[in-house]
C-alpha cells in the first residue's frame, strides 16, 4: 500500500496541469456511439497524455493499440482506464436487468456478471458502466429495462450481488472490471417517465426508496459510482454537492472514484446552473465528480477556473489521486496489457452459452396458464409461429448489446426447430413490430389453421425501451393488436390454444391480450440463448421459476404503480363512496408483484414465527410449510413482507424483508425458512434517521405482494432493557 501511494505521490508531484487534467478525462471511440457527442482524434490525444481514460474501444487488439500509445509514448507513459457499457453481458449475452431481476436469485445475479467480466476483460475492457440500480415505478421510463423493478430491497441485494460477481475477489485479477454503480440518484423518478427529465420527491421517499441499492453498493466496495443526468428538485446531479460529497462519502464512506455520466457535465449549462463550460467545470469538480465523460468540460474549462478561483489545485490533485487509485487498484500499474492477453478457450465460450441459456429460461415469467395450457404435449405435431418477434434473433438483445453479434442470437423459431424436430411448424411474421401495414395478417391466419396450438410472439422492439425510449402508451406498437385479435378470433372458433410469447422492456399495459391468451409469458428480452431458453419452458423441459419484479397495471392510468403504497385514512373499502380508488377500473394491478407461475401447484400452511416478542439484537424466525399438490416438479418462491402496524409514521402497506426457494416433487411436502434480523424493522422515523419502536408487526408470507394470497401473522417488537 505504501509503495502504492509513493508511486501516486511521486506521479502527481511530476505532472503538468494538462497531464492531470487528462487523467480527470474520458473520450470516446467512434466505434459505438451512446450518446450525442462524438470523439476527435483519441490516438493523439491519449500519446500526448490529454486522455487518460476511454470508453466504447474494445477488442483486445484495438485496446493494446491505445494503452502501448498511452504507456509507451505519453510523458509519463499512466496506463489508460478502458471502459465499456457490459450491461448485461459483452458478447454472450445473459437477459436484460428487469429479466434478471425476475430471477429472485441472488447467486444467479452475481454469476452473470462474473461471467460478463470475464469475456469482456479478454476484450481489454477493466470498467464496466454497471450495475444499473435505479429504482423505477413508471413503466413510461424506457430504462426500466436496466434495473431491478420497483422494490429497494430487491435492489440493493442486486447491487451487492453485481458488484461482487463484476469485481470479484480481487480487483486486479485479470478477469475483473470495476463496477459502476449508476445512477445515483433517483433517475427512475423522472417526471412523467420521460427520460431526462426533472425528478422532485421528498427527501423521505429518497432516503427509503432511492438510495438503499448505493448504500448496497459502497457497502459492497464498488470502484465506482455514476450519477445520474438529471436534476433532482432543481440542481442537477452532476453538481449535487450535498448528495455526492455529503451524502455519498461522508455520510456513506466511498472513497472511490465518481465519474460523469455521457457529456453531463456540459448539461449543466442546458440545465441553466452554468452559465459556460468554465462554470459547468467547477460545479462538477467541487460537487467531487473525479472524472468528466465527453463533455471535455475538465480539459477545456479548469484551467480557466483555476485562473478565476473557483477550484483549487487540491481539488484537482484530489481527484487525480483517485482516478490513479483505481489504476493501481486493476493492476494496471504492474500490467497494463493483463486484460485482453490470450484468448478464451472454446469450452470456455460454450460453458457460458449453456449458462445463458439456463439463465434466461430462470428469468421468463410465466403470468397466465389457462387449463394448463402448457407445457406443449409430447405429442404435438402441428404448431403455428406467428408475430413479429417469432423469428428476431436481433431483437433478443434488448437495448445494450455490447459486442454481440445480431446472428450470434438464438430466435424463437430456431430454438423451437431444435427442440421439436420433428414437429410441422408453419411460420409467418403477419406484421412488423411498429409498421402499420396490416397484409401479412391473412397469411399468418393461414399458418394458423390447422394448428394443434398457436405461439404469437409480440412486443416492444429491442430499442423502444432503454436509454431515450420513454414511451407515453404501453399497449403494442404498430398493427400487432390487430393481428392478435385475429388470431384470437380465428382460434377461439377452431378451439385451438393460443400460447402468448411477449417481449417488452417493461410491463405493458395490455388486459385484452392477458384475458384472450390461454397462456402468458413474459419474456422480456432473454439474450442470446432466448429462442432455446423459451423452447426449454414451452415444451417442459424446465419449469418456470421467474416472479415479475413489477406491478403490471391494468391502465396507463394507474401509473405510477407499485405494492408498497401507503394505507391512506380513506382506503378502498367495499361499498365507500369517499375512498382512495378509480371509478373505472380498480386499484389492483393487473399482476401483482412477485406474481408467476410453475408448472407445480403449491399450497402454503402452517406459519409460525418465533420469537413471539423481539428486541434489536434478537432473529425473528419465520416457517411454513409448502406442499406440491401438482403433477409436476417445480420451484415455488415464498416472499416475506412486513407491516408496522402502529408506528410514528405511516409505513407502507408492505414492505419486502426477504425470500426464499423451495423445489418439491409431485406431493412432496417441505418447510421454507425466513430469518428475519430484527434490525430490518428499523424505519426512518420524523427526523429521518433509523428509529426501532416498539409496537405489532404484521408478517406476511405468500406467493407475491397480492395481500389475499398471503398468511398473517403478528409480534411484537420490544425495547431492549
Amino acid at each position: 500500500m505504501f509503495a502504492c501511494m509513493s508511486r501516486i505521490d511521486a506521479l502527481i508531484r511530476r505532472m503538468t496541469l494538462t497531464e492531470k487534467l487528462g487523467q480527470l478525462t474520458m473520450s470516446a471511440s467512434t466505434e459505438l456511439v451512446t450518446g450525442p457527442v462524438l470523439a476527435g482524434d483519441l490516438a493523439a490525444e491519449v500519446g500526448s497524455g490529454a486522455v487518460g481514460n476511454v470508453l466504447n474501444v474494445h477488442g483486445a487488439e484495438r485496446v493494446r493499440r491505445l494503452q502501448r500509445m498511452a504507456v509507451e509514448e505519453s510523458r509519463l507513459g499512466i496506463p489508460l482506464l478502458v471502459g465499456l457499457d457490459v450491461i448485461h453481458g459483452y458478447r454472450t449475452l445473459f437477459p436484460v436487468g428487469l429479466a434478471e431481476a425476475s430471477a429472485f436469485d441472488v447467486e444467479l445475479w452475481a454469476r452473470s456478471a462474473r461471467e460478463a467480466a470475464r469475456e469482456a476483460s479478454h476484450a481489454g475492457i477493466a470498467m464496466t458502466f454497471a450495475p444499473m440500480l435505479d429504482v423505477a415505478r413508471d413503466p413510461r421510463w424506457g430504462r426500466s429495462v436496466e434495473g431491478p423493478g420497483e422494490d429497494p430491497w430487491v435492489a440493493a441485494r442486486l447491487a451487492e450481488a453485481k458488484v461482487r460477481g463484476f469485481q470479484g475477489e480481487d480487483l486486479a485479477a485479470g478477469e475483473s472490471l470495476a463496477a459502476v454503480a449508476k445512477h445515483y440518484c433517483a433517475y427512475g423518478a423522472v417526471t412523467a417517465g420521460r427520460e431526462y427529465a426533472s425528478a422532485d420527491l421528498s427527501e423521505r421517499t429518497l432516503l427509503e426508496v432511492h438510495l438503499p441499492a448505493f448504500a448496497a453498493a459502497v457497502a459492497a466496495g464498488v470502484a465506482a459510482v455514476m450519477p445520474a443526468f438529471i436534476d433532482l428538485a432543481g440542481v442537477p446531479m452532476t453538481a449535487n454537492a450535498p448528495l455526492l460529497r455529503g451524502r455519498l462519502r461522508e455520510r456513506l464512506g466511498f472513497q472511490g472514484l465518481l465519474i460523469s455520466d455521457y457529456n453531463s457535465i456540459g448539461e449543466l449549462i442546458q440545465h441553466g446552473v452554468a452559465a459556460d463550460l468554465v462554470e459547468a467545470a467547477a460545479l462538477a469538480l467541487q460537487a467531487g465528480i473525479d472524472v468528466d465523460m465527453m463533455a471535455g468540460a475538465y480539459r477545456h474549462g479548469l484551467p480557466a477556473a483555476l485562473q478565476r478561483g473557483l477550484v483549487s489545485m487540491t481539488l484537482i490533485d484530489e481527484a487525480v489521486r483517485r482516478v490513479l487509485t483505481l489504476k493501481e487498484r486493476l493492476g494496471l500499474f504492474d500490467d497494463p496489457y493483463r486484460r485482453g492477453r490470450g484468448a478464451e478457450a472454446p469450452a470456455s465460450l460454450a460453458g457460458r452459452r449453456e449458462l445463458a441459456r439456463r439463465d434466461a429460461a430462470r428469468c421468463i415469467v410465466m403470468l397466465k396458464n389457462r387449463n394448463a395450457t402448457l407445457p406443449l404435449a409430447s405429442t404435438v405435431q402441428r404448431l403455428a409461429l406467428v408475430g413479429p418477434l417469432a423469428d428476431a434473433p436481433g431483437q433478443m438483445r434488448g437495448s445494450w448489446w455490447a459486442a454481440a453479434e445480431e446472428l450470434e442470437q438464438v430466435s424463437v423459431l430456431a430454438g423451437l426447430r431444435a427442440a421439436l424436430p420433428r414437429a410441422q411448424l408453419q411460420h409467418a411474421s403477419g406484421v412488423a413490430i411498429e409498421d402499420e401495414g396490416t397484409a401479412g395478417i391473412v397469411p399468418a391466419l393461414r399458418a394458423c389453421q390447422d394448428a394443434e396450438a398457436i405461439i404469437l410472439c409480440v412486443g416492444e422492439g429491442a430499442l423502444m425501451s432503454g436509454e431515450a425510449a420513454s414511451r407515453a402508451h404501453l399497449d403494442l406498437p404498430g398493427q400487432q393488436r390487430a393481428l392478435s385479435e385475429a388470431v384470437f378470433q380465428q382460434a377461439g372458433e377452431r378451439g385451438t390454444p393460443v400460447i402468448v410469447v411477449l417481449f417488452s422492456g417493461r410491463p405493458l399495459a395490455v388486459p385484452w391480450l392477458a384475458e384472450r391468451a390461454d397462456a402468458l409469458l413474459a419474456a422480456w428480452f432473454p439474450g442470446s440463448e432466448a429462442g432455446h431458453a423459451i423452447a426449454d419452458l414451452l415444451t417442459g423441459r424446465r419449469s418456470p421459476t421467474a416472479r415479475t419484479p413489477v406491478s403490471w397495471p391494468r391502465a396507463l392510468g394507474q401509473v405510477p404503480i407499485f405494492y408498497a403504497q401507503r394505507p391512506s385514512g380513506r382506503p378502498p373499502v367495499a361499498d365507500t363512496a369517499y375512498a382512495s380508488r378509480y371509478l373505472d377500473v380498480p386499484n389492483e394491478p393487473l399482476y401483482a408483484f412477485g406474481h408467476g407461475l410453475t408448472y407445480g401447484q403449491f399450497v402454503l400452511s402452517n406459519l409460525r414465527v418465533t420469537p413471539a416478542s423481539a428486541s434489536l439484537a434478537d432473529t425473528i424466525e419465520v416457517r411454513v410449510d409448502v406442499v406440491n399438490e401438482g403433477a409436476r416438479a417445480a420451484e415455488e418462491t415464498v416472499f416475506l413482507f412486513i407491516h408496522d402496524v402502529l408506528a410514528s409514521v405511516a409505513r407502507p402497506a408492505m414492505e419486502l424483508k426477504g425470500w426464499s426457494r423451495i423445489e418439491l416433487s409431485p406431493g412432496e411436502r417441505g418447510t421454507v425458512c425466513l430469518p428475519l434480523p430484527a434490525r430490518e424493522l428499523c424505519f426512518l422515523g420524523a427526523q429521518l434517521e433509523p428509529v426501532f419502536e416498539p409496537g405489532q408487526i404484521e408478517l406476511l408470507v405468500g406467493p407475491s405482494a397480492d395481500r389475499s394470497q398471503l398468511l398473517v401473522e403478528r409480534i411484537r417488537l420490544i425495547a431492549d432493557a
